[in-house]
């Protein structure tokens, strides 16, 4: 009986700085509609553990804690489709979902939980915040009810929620948003009112979080609030009739700021026991853009003063801390973007950056200092196809966000891990196709007309030679070093890698220089080499098509690429071929089809080349001499609705090919051999599925059973355990006996941002 299990996800985070938490060893992130769960602290660096697929839009918050009653673990996140989602953990980093929350009427923006009281709010783009109690049982039944629905006045959206527990007991919650104040709720017996308003930022409020100034059970409660203003405030709730010793040092008249005052007007809540006063406590100074995220850790021990970490527009990850003197100050920078989050010990944190990569750093007591860890990478829009080099060592993908990644395995002694190597195209077109062409070169398509064909540069070979154990051509000493974008280019251009003595002798310049030394690394690529020194030097471009590119193919020998581009007459629904020597056009284009060409395939002997359309027909060319093939058949009903892919089986001598639709069949071909009226290829077998057909692929290497085929189809839906959006792309994994591969893999591209890799037991006889 066959079975596949998931071997590599790569999967960017959602720009949003609520769609992260790490608890315990998991930390959970918004990726596309989906929550991803990584082990960041994993000795082996295994990546995204699995993707939890329960949205149908953007998720924008996610939190995770562990229920005190149950022991449970529980993930909540909110999206875009305006619902919240409720999972609990049935196994390791394995969650389900059990519950899902429909009562926000728009997207929803913020989550803030209180663990300990099965208390935690909701946010959302209705100008509404939620109040809900959450109950777990030790089976995993989970009940939630609203308690109460605040519409938030003046009319604002939140954007930051924070929830704490008074020393009387009492809730309280605050609330910023798209507005400069903060708004504190307080909780009287099961419902919360308005309390106080907390002014001093100039602009939206972006994140808050409350800690405890020392694990003293009298110790004052801090509120840290971060601002698009570029400024953190910082807040203290304070129990009793009295106010803190240290707001009268902040209520000086000197203290000012900019010409402003930092006023320390005291806000009081509550009454009797549970009376608080609220001051300002400090301002801190750093960050020269809006601060996203604002983060809280505090030491188990006594007397250990919390710290806080911020992240910022301005790239920076900032660590503030307080001195002797009671001065708060920024201890220590990183690099950051839209958020930033601690382990739970303290000793590592990480940032989600702009092209959605996990950056991570750990602290080193020995030297003092933070040291870079390797993160995980991956796209954050949808991936729109993949293509495996000739030998089966490297995945390529590429995307609508612009970039073309390399994935490669890493291996060592300990484990063998699948990673971004590299990031041979950034683009300033959405990216629609790829294909590989021989050992050290692609090309790709866009929605700018043309395509573009990459080699592969030195710097890149050594490191994939290095990490993956690839061997190293000896055509490999004619590649150029490495590459770089021009300014206000985008053809990459080669570039010589400077030794230290030549850098050392060059003159700073706007373009990137690259020391030969730069990729020489142990482990993969980080992502600030990704983005600057990874990138492929172009080869050429090729012209002819008047629209967006919509399929390319290479032949199996190299010799050929065949292309289409979207087309809506037959004027442009051709294909064209150009020959790999000189990179020059065969003409005449090929003609077929009388809208979009969807996809082109060689047969494994390249005798025939199979075109499929948005005009429901394919259409098969078959070559007359090394460079022309000429049409040979076509079926105008091959399907009742437009074709989406096709696929040949690996055996020649059979000549089978398949075909999926969106009239949801997956149909099989077979060319008859006998038949004396020239090619003609008959309908075999037709497959349904459950919704259509967007990729097929053969399995290209040979069966347990004689005579046996393996074909893959993917959809347009998506399951738990499946791509969550619709799969773009199915590729095999060429056989790559020199490394000992024996289980067939499948590599999937999903609209759901990811690629994916599954490997298969029983498919094939060892």
């Amino acid at each position: 009986m066959a079975s596949a299990h998931l071997e590599y996800i790569a999967a960017g985070g959602n720009r949003h700085p609520c769609a992260a938490d790490w608890t315990e060893e998991l930390l959970a992130y918004g990726s596309g509609h989906n929550v991803a769960i990584w082990k960041p602290e994993n000795n082996h660096n295994q990546g995204v553990e699995t993707l939890l697929a329960g949205h149908t839009d953007i998720v924008n918050a996610v939190k995770l804690f562990r229920d005190p009653t149950s022991e449970k673990r529980v993930l909540i996140s909110g999206s875009a489709d305006k619902t919240i989602c409720i999972w609990v953990e049935k196994s390791d980093a394995k969650f389900e979902l059990v519950k899902s929350l429909t009562e926000h009427t728009a997207s929803i923006n913020v989550i803030g939980v209180l663990p300990e009281s099965g208390v935690f709010a909701t946010g959302a783009a209705d100008a509404t915040l939620k109040i809900w109690k959450l109950r777990v049982s030790e089976a995993a039944e989970v009940e939630v009810d609203l308690v109460q629905s605040i519409t938030l006045t003046p009319r604002y959206f939140p954007l930051a929620i924070a929830l704490a527990k008074l020393r009387s007991g009492q809730l309280v919650v605050a609330v910023g948003g798209t507005m400069a104040n903060i708004q504190v709720y307080m909780q009287d017996k099961d419902t919360f009112s308005f309390a106080a308003k907390l002014t001093g930022h100039e602009a939206w409020v972006r994140a808050l979080d409350f800690t405890r100034e020392s694990s003293k059970p009298d110790s004052d409660l801090l509120l840290a609030s971060a601002s698009q203003d570029k400024y953190i405030r910082l807040w203290r709730f304070h129990a009793g009739e009295e106010l803190p010793e240290v707001a009268a040092a902040a209520s000086d008249p000197a203290m000012t700021v900019f010409g402003r005052s930092l006023s320390n007007k005291a806000h009081w809540i509550g009454e009797g026991e549970s009376k608080h006063s609220i001051t300002f406590e400090a301002l801190l100074i750093g960050h020269e853009d809006w601060i996203y995220t604002a983060r809280w850790f505090t030491k188990s021990e006594q007397d250990a003063a919390p710290r806080l970490l911020t992240a910022s527009a301005d790239n920076s990850l900032a660590m503030w801390e307080r001195d002797a003197d009671g001065f708060w100050t920024c201890a220590t920078r990183l690099g950051g973007f839209w958020i930033g989050l601690w382990s739970p010990s303290g000793s590592t944190v990480v940032s989600l950056g702009r092209t959605g990569s996990w950056r991570a750093w750990s602290y080193n007591a020995i030297e003092d200092r933070w040291l870079r860890e390797l993160g995980i990478s991956g796209h954050v829009r949808a991936v729109k196809d993949i293509a495996w080099s000739n030998d089966g060592t490297q995945l390529m993908s590429t995307s609508s966000d612009q970039t073309t990644r390399l994935f490669a395995q890493w291996k060592r002694d300990a484990a063998t891990t699948w990673h971004e190597m590299a990031r041979p195209q950034i683009h300033g077109y959405d990216l629609n196709c790829l294909s590989a062409i021989g050992a050290t070169q692609f090309i790709s398509g866009a929605d700018e007309k043309l395509l573009r064909v990459f080699n592969k540069p030195k710097a890149v070979a050594h490191l994939l030679a290095k990490l993956s154990g690839t061997t190293e051509d000896a055509g490999d000493a004619d590649l150029p070093d490495a590459a770089n974008i021009p300014v206000l280019g985008l053809s990459n251009k080669a570039i010589n890698a400077l030794t230290p003595e030549e850098e050392a002798a060059t003159e700073p310049s706007e373009e990137t220089t690259i020391t030969k030394s730069t990729l020489d690394l142990s482990q993969p690529p980080f992502e600030d080499h990704l983005a600057r020194h990874t990138l492929f030097p172009e080869l050429e471009k090729l012209y002819g098509h008047g629209y967006e590119i919509s399929c390319v193919a290479a032949s199996n020998d190299g010799s050929l690429i065949a292309t289409a581009c979207r087309a809506s007459s037959i004027d442009h629904a051709v294909i064209r071929l150009y020959e790999t020597k000189e990179w020059r056009e065969v003409k005449p284009p090929l003609t077929a089809h009388s809208l979009t060409v969807t996809s082109l395939a060689f047969s494994a002997d390249d005798k025939y080349l199979l075109s499929v359309g948005r005009d429901r027909q394919w259409a098969l060319f078959s070559r007359s001499t090394p460079t022309t093939y000429e049409l040979a058949a076509s079926n105008p009903k091959g399907h009742s609705r437009m074709i989406l892919s096709c696929s040949w089986a690996p055996v020649s001598a059979f000549n089978v090919f398949a075909t999926g639709g969106r009239d949801k069949n997956v149909k099989i071909w077979a060319i008859d051999p006998s038949s004396s009226e020239g090619v003609n290829a008959d309908l075999k077998l037709s497959m349904p599925t459950s919704a259509p057909a967007t990729s097929v692929a053969f399995y290209t290497g040979t069966a347990a059973e004689p005579n046996t085929f393996i074909l893959a189809a993917g959809t347009e839906d998506g399951s738990h355990m499946q791509p969550s959006g619709a799969i773009n792309a199915l590729r095999w994994r060429p056989q790559a006996k020199a490394e000992g591969q024996e289980k067939p893999q499948l590599a999937v591209a999903s609209e759901d941002l990811s690629v994916r890799l599954y490997g298969f037991d029983g498919l094939v006889s060892n």
